[in-house]
């Protein structure tokens, strides 16, 4: 038995290492807010004082609480944010006097917060280990002073989300419409092909612009925009798999025992051909991720604040030939090792299918 387990996971090793890093992605996109120090909603507490930071950066920060969030569902927080975050000062040192907290900025200024702008209730004890805390920048500061770590974390949200989205939306008209052609064959299969076809045609990248753009720019736009361009594959593929299935001894029987066409697409058709169908899901996965990518990085995908892989390389390219070369690396492997996690699936679950003929 254990040499059937390990003989299984030599075999298959990149099914199982590519699972097993889109399932970790899943789950810090799921828990993001868990693990960020910044629960700002979509992580955009912006310090001008301390941008740019190194990777491994230090600093001391002072919250002023904001009333509004006092109201805000503890779940709510977690799994989205702060809507009304604390107000942030990073701060050099402190220290409590009579009529405040005294600190001094990185700007060399000394400012006193008053003990009213805090619960009244607590104490400078429970004050300072409430509301005073040392934090690290993991991957350092953008150049708005934001948490880097945090919004890579938070782009994996988005990128998981749209590869989603967009494979589903494909999914559902590329099946339908691949079907279709491909059972009925005559007419209805060359107005399949037609409309296939005219899709097929236009670049893939230049269709998902004039859709974002037909559309607005938005978070629910470019979801609709990818995945609208992303059946045609699904379809063309649907098609010839139907084609090759529907003629068989166990779909003639189907329709000798008069069974609805829909019952036959969809508990004897689909179950046959869904190998295919799923390392088509895997390399569409790959493929939104990179249009995702590459719309906000020329400005018409996902909008500010939002933080998504793409927008930061656009954000930060710059930085490659000044210095900071880890503002623009850091997103651009994250999307290299996603994609190529999907990758990986999809060329592991051919040969799986193959191997299982």
């Amino acid at each position: 038995m254990l040499f059937k387990k390990r003989k299984f996971i030599k075999k298959h090793f990149g099914i199982l290492l590519s699972l097993t890093f889109i399932f970790f992605c899943l789950l810090i996109s799921i828990f993001s807010y868990f693990i960020i120090p910044d629960d700002s909603q979509y992580s955009n507490q912006m310090h001008l004082s301390i941008h740019s930071m190194s990777p491994g950066f230090k600093a001391y920060i002072l919250e002023i609480p904001n009333s509004s969030n006092f109201n805000e569902s503890y779940l709510n927080i977690k799994f989205f944010g702060k809507k009304f975050p604390n107000k942030e000062i990073i701060i050099n040192n402190y220290n409590f006097l009579d009529e405040g907290i005294e600190f001094e900025n990185y700007n060399q200024e000394k400012l006193i917060v008053k003990y009213d702008l805090f619960p009244l209730n607590l104490s400078k004890q429970e004050i300072e280990k409430k509301y005073i805390s040392q934090r690290k920048f993991i991957f350092g500061t953008d150049s708005f002073g934001r948490d880097v770590y945090g919004r890579i974390i938070l782009g994996t949200r988005v990128s998981l989300s749209i590869g989603f989205i967009a494979v589903l939306i494909s999914l559902i008209i590329g099946l339908s419409i691949g079907m279709l052609g491909g059972y009925y064959g005559g007419l209805v299969d060359k107005i399949v092909m037609t409309i296939i076809n005219i899709f097929w045609s236009i670049p893939t990248l230049l269709l998902v612009i004039a859709i974002s753009i037909a559309l607005g720019k938005g978070f629910w736009q470019v979801y609709l925009a990818v995945g609208l361009t992303m059946w045609v594959e699904v379809a063309r593929v649907v098609r010839g798999q139907v084609i090759s299935e529907k003629n068989k001894d166990y779909i003639v029987a189907t329709k000798v025992l008069g069974y609805s066409d829909i019952r036959i697409f969809i508990k004897h058709l689909l179950p046959n051909i869904l190998g295919p169908i799923l390392i088509i899901c895997a390399a569409n996965f790959a493929a939104a991720i990179l249009i995702e990518s590459g719309l906000s990085f020329l400005g018409i995908g996902t909008q500010p604040p939002i933080p998504s892989w793409g927008s930061m390389i656009k954000d930060n390219y710059q930085f490659i030939i000044l210095g900071k070369a880890y503002l623009a690396f850091i997103p651009g492997i994250s999307i290299m090792l996603l994609v190529t996690s999907f990758m990986f699936l999809g060329n592991n679950l051919s040969d799986l299918f193959n191997t299982n003929k």
